[in-house]
């Protein structure tokens, strides 16, 4: 169960310190905070030249593409359990 505290934390992304605030907790909020990481310095090294602002975005489309994929595979899945019941 997630506390109702906000949880504030100071984490590095792509050699940027920023310091998030979320409900969720610590140990969630910097696997997070790796995960963009992580996409920007794998969208970085394919292209090298990109400033910051265009990484992030593309960053983002990475990210935001990722998740609707997963999303419509989760929306797929229930719609198939729910015709599965009687």
């Amino acid at each position: 169960m997630q506390s109702m505290t906000k949880n504030k934390l100071s984490v590095e992304i792509f050699g940027q310190q920023y310091n998030i605030t979320g409900k969720a907790s610590p140990s969630y909020m910097r696997e997070v905070a790796s995960h963009v990481d992580e996409t920007m310095r794998m969208i970085s090294q394919a292209n090298p030249r990109l400033d910051t602002t265009r990484l992030a975005v593309l960053s983002a489309v990475n990210i935001a593409d990722a998740y609707m994929k997963l999303k419509r595979e989760h929306d797929e899945i229930l719609h198939l359990i729910e015709d599965d019941q009687p």
